[in-house]
């Protein structure tokens, strides 16, 4: 079984759901919740699903390597980032090569990049008149948005969304679909 790291900057609500499929699903264990922010909720569901969970900032993300020693040392094989917006360091992604996966809520290579995330890309999607969006995951490299394609699901976008309407699409695909991708990768490890 692999242990696996969640990051994520925001409710949790696919944190959560890689939390709970894990525990029936044996190809993998989340182990452990990382967040950027104090006041973000995904902490709030780790702990109450019995995950730790740890906030950190910049300067241990990305310069004392007191994540990366966290990750280490909890025995982490996989990294998952679910609404984790920041870029991830080069000791990370050198440490986990081939191990750090994000999942996008658009069909990238469209709407992908530094300040493309939540609303904005679902404004983005009907602004242009696009009739299909959907989701992305990906493997994790040194851009934004960048990282080889894995996987994509599609979903139509209708004349009457809205950015909320056409969220709640993307977000059905991205509950059935991201675990399921991810226990596939685990396997291949």
């Amino acid at each position: 079984m692999k242990n696996i790291a969640i990051f994520a900057s925001g409710s949790g609500t696919n944190a959560e759901n890689l939390i709970r499929f894990f525990r029936r699903n044996q190809s993998g264990l989340v182990k452990l919740v990382l967040a950027n922010r104090s006041d973000a909720y995904v902490i709030n569901r780790a702990q109450s699903l019995d995950i730790e969970a740890i906030v950190f900032n910049r300067e241990q993300f990305y310069q004392s390597g007191e994540v990366l020693t966290i990750l280490q040392n909890r025995g982490i094989d996989f990294i998952v980032l679910a609404g984790f917006l920041w870029l991830v360091p080069d000791s990370l992604l050198e440490m986990f090569e081939g191990r750090v996966v994000n999942i996008h809520p658009a069909l990238l290579p469209k709407y992908g990049g530094k300040g493309m995330y939540g609303k904005r890309i679902h404004e983005a999607v009907i602004a242009n008149g696009d009739r299909e969006s959907g989701i992305t995951i990906h493997h994790v490299n040194q851009k934004y948005d960048e990282g080889d394609i894995i996987f994509q699901a599609t979903c139509v976008v209708d004349k009457v969304d809205t950015p909320e309407s056409l969220a709640k699409k993307v977000h059905s695909l991205e509950y059935k679909h991201f675990p399921r991708v991810v226990a596939g990768l685990l396997h291949q490890l």
